[in-house]
């Protein structure tokens, strides 16, 4: 978990760059709340403390940076509320939740509240539109590669700098907290069919793949070890799984990003997957 909130750090302090002193609030409110919700809980139920784990401060973090920094404060609380516990405290804590707590919550919210469509503009750049990069797209704009590269542009807090997620990624695969497997297939698939969909045209491939948050939700949600396959092939097929369902939901659902509900729906798989693809020993004896 320490090694998590390392890896978060370039996203975060791009975000505060990008997007000003907001969006220090919202990380602030949004990791103390998860915290003090899971020392409550515990507390309230007799459980032993579990705040220094650091799970929590993960899920705060993770959560505020799939918000927009103009959210209100008000929101940013009950979201960590709903995702400490609801997804995670009740069905037993860490290690026992079916699904992440963060992309749930996010989920849970942008179900609820109209502000989570109303991104922020950045604050580092002289404009006035908020509109997202995935929005622009489906209007049948562009966005210029440096900019999503950089994060010049509107969105979730951790979304929008490339540049800081792929830092962050570099040094999870370094430090062997996560493997390529689930980002490799989850990004390249929905890099393939949206190459197909547009015509074979990379560069507008490419801009989609550093849209939105997809490489947010593949390099830091999706991974999580709790709610994904533990063999190397069933992480490949979560990744394909959730490339598709992001595919299909940008190109033909009512909402731009897909990536929450397609990391949602196969943390609901996963039990499956890890059963299609577990080791079958030959030779050994029943105990």
């Amino acid at each position: 978990m320490r090694d998590v909130l390392i890896a978060l750090l370039p996203a975060t302090v791009a975000a505060v760059v990008i997007f000003g002193w907001r969006s220090l609030l919202v990380v602030a409110v949004c990791v103390a709340s998860c915290v003090l919700f899971e020392a409550l809980f515990n507390l309230i139920t007799k459980k032993e403390q579990t705040v220094g784990d650091l799970s929590a401060a993960v899920t705060g973090l993770l959560l505020a940076l799939n918000l927009p920094a103009n959210i209100p404060i008000w929101q940013c609380v009950i979201g960590c509320a709903f995702a400490i516990i609801i997804v995670k405290c009740l069905f037993g804590g860490i290690g026992c939740n079916l699904v992440n707590p963060a992309i749930t919550a996010r989920v849970f919210m942008l179900i609820s509240f109209s502000s989570m469509a109303a991104a922020a503009a950045p604050v580092i750049v002289d404009t006035a539109s908020g509109a997202t990069p995935l929005v622009l797209f489906a209007d049948g704009g562009s966005v210029p590669l440096s900019d999503l590269f950089f994060g010049t542009t509107g969105g979730a807090l951790g979304e929008t700098c490339a540049l800081a997620l792929l830092i962050g990624f570099a040094y999870l695969l370094i430090r062997r907290i996560i493997t390529w497997h689930i980002p490799v297939a989850f990004v390249g698939s929905v890099f393939a069919l949206s190459f197909l969909m547009e015509g074979f045209d990379a560069m507008r491939s490419l801009g989609l793949i550093l849209s939105g948050g997809l490489l947010l939700g593949a390099i830091f949600m999706a991974t999580d070890y709790v709610t994904s396959p533990s063999t190397a092939w069933g992480k490949i097929i979560f990744g394909l799984g959730a490339g598709l369902i992001t595919f299909l939901i940008r190109y033909f659902g009512v909402y731009p990003e897909g990536v929450s509900f397609a990391i949602l729906f196969m943390n609901i798989l996963t039990p499956y997957i890890d059963k299609l693809t577990a080791r079958k020993i030959f030779g050994g004896t029943k105990a």
